[in-house]
């Protein structure tokens, strides 16, 4: 993967900023460790952090395309999974490369195709094209938004990167917040598809192309979900779905460095983990590496509970012996997570989901000594249906977004905002209007029953809402160690395929995911096919929330914490009290870790709150 950069004027003479564009493209160092290079015209400076994966010497950034009518500049993040295809159709053509890389694929299918081009990617990828012919300047992104793409205009100015704060080192541009913004950050906790939080800064939507011109802006569409009606019997069913599989591994696993793999133990990785060792073996390859994060005394500390119903280690070692991989446990005590819980908001730009993301980071980081790519087996939950809130009836039937009808640890889940900010974002009103918004962009299936119809929804706001945050955590989570992570399960072709699939099928065998069980039934064991779904984990140290919850009850005896006017302080330190010696849970950790991060990230950003 790699981190783009760029600054276009239509007016403004950009040929003396190089300093400039040079110091935004920095700021994405760990995005692509391997090489910086920046492009600089008269009304475009583009730069290119590069991490290499394939063609170590052809894929160079910026590339340039010259003839007569001017240039086409590309700066591109991702990989194409099907660039070998394209680069045989594209020679066809008359085309003629000079390098082995799918970033040339790249930006001679958009020579050949134009606006056309992403209908034909099968990939992950964000990237811009500085078209000099016509003066105009092109942004995509991939069809689920594995990759990231923010913008921003002022003036006659448009800035885009693959992450805000290459934004913010440019002079022009600030990070401040307004009431929607926080309202984003304090109450959908997914934030909304194309909202950024920061005032004056957008992201480029999954699936979207956005055309600028002197003259303005063009959005569209190139790729959305589509309902009609599903015609395969049960057994064609899984079959397909366990051929796209194998058919998205195997191409996924294509690359110049070194491919390792995540290992949970639960379904979703352990069938990706399996398929691709499987791979390896074929083509005569040393065993697949794969890895897997735990706690200490995590056996001592675990309760099984309505979201992890097991401890993942037992469940490893299973899959791994199974599947013939080289593994390595890695384990991190209380001292690790605390000392790297501001890696969530630097790496993100924004506060984000303690923790989870602290150990993940630092699962990366250890990956990153022996590889340059992983695999890992996330979406499977949002595409196939696998969390609880699919399955409890309160849940479902809950007029709100599934996720939030997860019972918390307030029964008034606002009541710590300070009184300014509840007047000032409206909680309740917020997050009812961004609900209802999103219904109406579910595309319905004419007859449905009214049960798949509800289902249909809730999947619709799980892969458009939920699905983005997890893939944005583990976008900057890996991208901060330099490793590229990949995720056969956003494949757009499977994800089309198995939208269409009723509900009643898809939990084949009464058990969440059961169509997805099935298609991994010739890969592994029976009891590691049907153990039940365990999200992520996260530490149960009782350790940990006494020492988080210190560091909270510090914060709010800070006089000069910008996070105090926001929130209600006498509440807070009630709650503080009240948890003493409560029973760790993961709702407890996440909502004392954000308010930490939200302090730190206001301190360290110097966001300007503006209400």
């Amino acid at each position: 993967m790699c981190g783009i950069v760029g600054w276009i004027d239509w007016k403004r003479d950009l040929s003396s900023e190089r300093a400039t564009i040079e110091a935004m493209t920095k700021t994405l160092y760990w995005r692509g460790p391997d090489q910086q290079a920046v492009w600089v015209s008269p009304t475009a400076a583009i730069g290119h952090r590069r991490l290499i994966v394939i063609d170590p010497d052809g894929g160079v950034q910026p590339m340039v395309y010259e003839e007569s009518r001017g240039r086409v500049v590309l700066a591109y993040n991702g990989e194409i999974y099907n660039f070998q295809e394209l680069r045989q159709e594209l020679q066809s053509l008359g085309h003629r490369f000079k390098t082995r890389s799918d970033t040339e694929v790249v930006l001679r299918g958009y020579l050949q195709w134009g606006e056309e081009l992403p209908k034909k990617l099968n990939g992950i990828f964000a990237f811009a094209v500085w078209d000099e012919r016509n003066r105009e300047l092109l942004l995509v992104r991939d069809h689920l938004g594995v990759k990231p793409l923010f913008y921003a205009q002022i003036g006659e100015s448009v800035f885009f990167a693959s992450e805000m704060k290459a934004l913010f080192a440019h002079p022009d541009i600030n990070p401040e917040v307004d009431a929607e913004g926080l309202a984003e950050l304090f109450v959908m906790g997914v934030r909304t598809p194309g909202h950024a939080v920061y005032r004056g800064i957008k992201e480029v939507l999954p699936g979207q192309l956005i055309r600028f011109t002197q003259r303005g802006k063009q959005e569209s569409i190139y790729w959305e979900l589509q309902s009609k009606p599903h015609t395969d019997d049960l057994k064609t069913t899984y079959l397909h779905i366990r051929e796209l599989l194998r058919d998205t591994v195997k191409r996924q696993l294509v690359a110049d460095m070194p491919v390792v793999s995540l290992l949970s133990g639960g379904l979703d990785s352990s069938g990706i983990a399996a398929i691709a060792a499987e791979e390896y073996r074929k083509q005569g390859k040393e065993p697949l590496r794969t890895f897997s994060v735990d706690f200490v005394n995590s056996e001592r500390d675990f309760k099984e509970n309505l979201m992890h119903r097991s401890l993942d280690t037992p469940w490893v070692k299973r899959v791994s012996e199974h599947a013939k991989t080289d593994h390595q446990l890695v384990i991190f005590n209380d001292e690790d997570l605390i000392q790297h819980l501001s890696i969530s908001y630097r790496a993100r730009d924004l506060p984000g989901s303690g923790n989870m993301d602290t150990s993940l980071y630092l699962l990366f980081k250890e990956m990153k000594k022996s590889a340059t790519v992983a695999l890992s087996g996330e979406s499977a939950d949002e595409v196939f249906g696998g969390y609880i809130w699919f399955h409890m009836k309160e849940m479902v039937e809950a007029d709100t977004f599934p996720w939030a009808a997860v019972i918390s640890h307030q029964d008034e889940p606002f009541s710590y905002l300070s009184e300014e900010m509840k007047k000032a974002i409206r909680p309740e009103e917020y997050i009812r209007t961004r609900y209802l918004e999103a219904l109406q962009k579910v595309p319905r299936l004419d007859g449905e029953e009214k049960e798949e119809a509800r289902m249909r929804e809730v999947l619709y706001l799980n892969q458009k809402y939920f699905l983005l945050m997890l893939l944005e955590r583990k976008d900057r989570m890996s991208m901060a160690t330099g490793l590229e992570v990949r995720v056969p399960f956003c494949d757009y072709r499977l994800v089309e395929y198995v939208w269409n699939i009723p509900w009643k099928m898809k939990c084949v065998d009464e058990i969440e995911k059961g169509i997805l069980r099935r298609a991994f039934a010739d890969v592994l064991p029976h009891d590691v096919l049907y153990r039940r779904k365990s999200p992520y984990p996260s530490t149960y140290s009782p350790t940990y929330l006494q020492l988080i919850r210190d560091r909270l009850s510090a914060i709010l005896n800070d006089a000069h914490s910008p996070l105090l006017p926001l929130v209600s302080t006498s509440k807070l330190r009630d709650f503080l009290k009240g948890i003493q010696g409560q029973e760790v849970s993961f709702q407890l950790l996440s909502f004392i870790e954000r308010l930490i991060q939200i302090d730190s990230w206001l301190r360290e950003y110097k966001v300007k709150v503006v209400l």
